[in-house]
């Protein structure tokens, strides 16, 4: 059997906040808990896990995930990701592709808001 992708894991010192984050951002709840709060998945509404948070330092840079929004929604799903707890990079690209901002998660892990053309 050949390697296949499983899921995301993000490390972070606060794992439960973490979790609650990137539940709330992308409309994903939690299927799995071992050990209080060192290892949470989250699944997506048909039941395919998509992100493990665990228990571990948090290392901001070495990958990041890209989000995907309609273009007519970019404005009010910054809005919304913003007022989750993110943090912008730097301001709002309108590029030829489309738009994008660079964000981070309450622990800093860097992420990408785009909307495609």
């Amino acid at each position: 059997m050949a390697t296949r992708f499983d899921l995301v894991t993000i490390d972070s010192p606060a794992t439960d906040d973490i979790a609650v984050f990137w539940s709330a951002v992308l409309d994903l709840h939690e299927v799995e808990r071992e050990d209080g709060d060192r290892w949470i998945v989250l699944a997506d509404a048909e039941g395919c896990r998509r992100i493990g948070v665990q228990a571990g330092v948090t290392r901001p840079g070495s990958m990041h995930l890209d989000l995907a929004c309609p273009p007519d929604e970019f404005e009010s799903e910054l809005a919304r990701i913003i007022a989750l707890g993110a943090r912008h990079l730097g301001p709002p690209r309108h590029e030829s592709y489309g738009s994008i901002v660079n964000l981070t998660d309450p622990d800093g892990n860097p992420f990408d808001l785009c909307a495609y053309r």
